[in-house]
């Protein structure tokens, strides 16, 4: 599939939508070879302004999804509209759901222990068949990346998700996604909490409205020096915004 994309602040985002994603991902698991995808929203677009190992590692992503209404909305003012929002969080049950049918097994790393364990046992009882290679919380530490690369070639997945939160889940993809060998390696952030129940998401309202950082600022104040990165994001492109259009004049 040619995958168009879209540049934020120097920041690729792939142009494509829920469904595409799924075709994506099953022509990855067919071609065997080892793949990495990240889910960007604007937190991750800011973090790559100053992290130069963490922007490497989104512009040699196989495929980076298009999460956050802020990423909608600046490409919209960039004049390259997204045309939909793909979240880490609503596209794993998607994926358990496409695996359980087409007989893959995932491997759920990361998160606290046992909230992976549970979150498999949440997907299998919900997309019958499902198989789950195995469970396990580890840990980004990269003195630890013999350890749990044994442990995932072990098992032969494949699909890998870590839940390790950004950039620490993407960088530890990138350094060992060539000895995983497992086709599909995605940074899911707090999609097993959100599964298991230890986090509450948003209220769908909310998420459509694009306010789910104001919830997720409610029910846990201590992200507000993250946050940070919105209102400099916002003013970041519209800056990207009047220098196109100053260099046309």
């Amino acid at each position: 599939m040619n995958i168009a994309s879209v540049d934020i602040l120097g920041v690729r985002v792939d142009n494509v939508t829920t469904s595409e994603t799924l075709e994506i991902i099953q022509g990855y698991v067919e071609e065997g070879t080892p793949h990495q995808i990240v889910t960007v929203n604007p937190e991750f677009v800011m973090q790559a302004q100053r992290n130069t190992a963490f922007h490497r590692v989104l512009d040699e992503a196989d495929l980076a999804l298009p999460d956050g209404h802020g990423l909608l909305w600046a490409s919209r003012v960039l004049g390259t509209p997204l045309r939909e929002r793909v979240t880490g969080s609503d596209t794993l049950p998607l994926i358990a759901q496409m695996s359980a049918k087409q007989g893959y097994s995932l491997f759920l790393l990361g998160a606290a222990p046992g909230v992976a364990k549970r979150t498999a046992a949440i997907l299998q009882r919900e997309n019958e068949g499902l198989r789950i290679a195995d469970t396990f919380p580890g840990s980004p530490d990269p003195a630890r990346d013999d350890e749990l690369v044994s442990r995932i070639t072990a098992a032969a997945p494949q699909i890998l998700f870590v839940a390790y939160g950004a950039p620490q889940q993407d960088l530890w993809i990138h350094r060992n996604l060539e000895r995983l060998d497992v086709p599909v390696c995605m940074g899911v952030g707090g999609a097993f909490d959100f599964i298991a129940g230890v986090t509450q998401r948003a209220p769908a309202w909310l998420r459509e409205r694009g306010l789910e950082w104001l919830h997720r600022l409610i029910h846990e104040p201590w992200r507000w020096r993250r946050m940070l990165a919105l209102p400099e994001f916002v003013c970041r492109v519209l800056w990207q915004k009047m220098a196109r259009v100053w260099r046309k004049q």
